[in-house]
């Protein structure tokens, strides 16, 4: 009889520790990471991916770098202009100060382009051999006029040009990354910006209306 009780009495206990056991088992299993109904923790410091495996920014960089090269076509192709319509100025004009603003125009855009042109090279940007369609259509009419009407004419095309210029380049020096272009923005920012001002003062010299307002109009207010 003894030996009968001792034997249900280990079955018994037997069935217990298996089934604390087991209960401590599932119970685990529960808590581990990735378990049903468990949601796996963000990992920090992870940013986003785009397509090709390129960081989020690399759009952006490619789109400057278009912009940087449509810049600098750009810049060589007004340069070219400039430089004909300062040849232009100095066949045509009746003024010395006009004269003298045309060769000043030669020299400076001469000047900026040969600081472009290796620029442009290492970009791949093939240099224009000559001005834009608007720029020709300018030199053309400014060509069928001479003296007086071509100095108005001519005073008013550099007035708008150069703030128009001035604006791009400034954009160009704020916004690019390549030290390069970076650089030769600046430089041009300054030799634009000192256009501006000797073209301003000859327009105010030559009583010519600039901007819809001429040395008359202003000294009459």
């Amino acid at each position: 009889m003894i030996t009968i009780v001792t034997k249900r009495t280990c079955s018994r206990f037997l069935l217990c520790t298996m089934s604390t056991l087991l209960a401590s088992t599932i119970a685990i299993g529960q808590n581990q990471p990735g378990a049903s109904g468990q949601q796996q923790p963000n990992m920090p410091n992870q940013q986003p991916m785009n397509s090709g495996g390129m960081g989020p920014d690399a759009n952006s960089m490619n789109q400057q770098a278009t912009t940087d090269k449509d810049f600098v076509k750009k810049a060589l192709e007004g340069g070219t202009a400039e430089v004909e319509l300062g040849q232009l100025a100095q066949q045509k004009s009746q003024s010395e100060d006009v004269r003298q603003f045309g060769q000043k125009m030669v020299d400076d855009h001469t000047q900026l382009g040969d600081q472009i042109k290796p620029i442009a090279q290492q970009m791949g940007v093939k240099e224009p051999k000559e001005p834009s369609k608007k720029d020709k259509q300018l030199i053309a009419r400014l060509g069928a006029l001479s003296g007086s009407q071509f100095d108005e004419a001519y005073i008013q095309a550099m007035v708008k040009d150069h703030k128009q210029d001035l604006k791009e380049f400034k954009d160009e020096a704020q916004l690019t990354q390549d030290p390069n272009v970076k650089q030769v923005a600046r430089q041009g920012t300054g030799v634009i910006s000192q256009h501006l001002r000797l073209i301003e003062q000859i327009a105010q010299n030559h009583n010519v209306a600039v901007d819809g307002k001429s040395k008359a109009s202003s000294s009459a207010k």
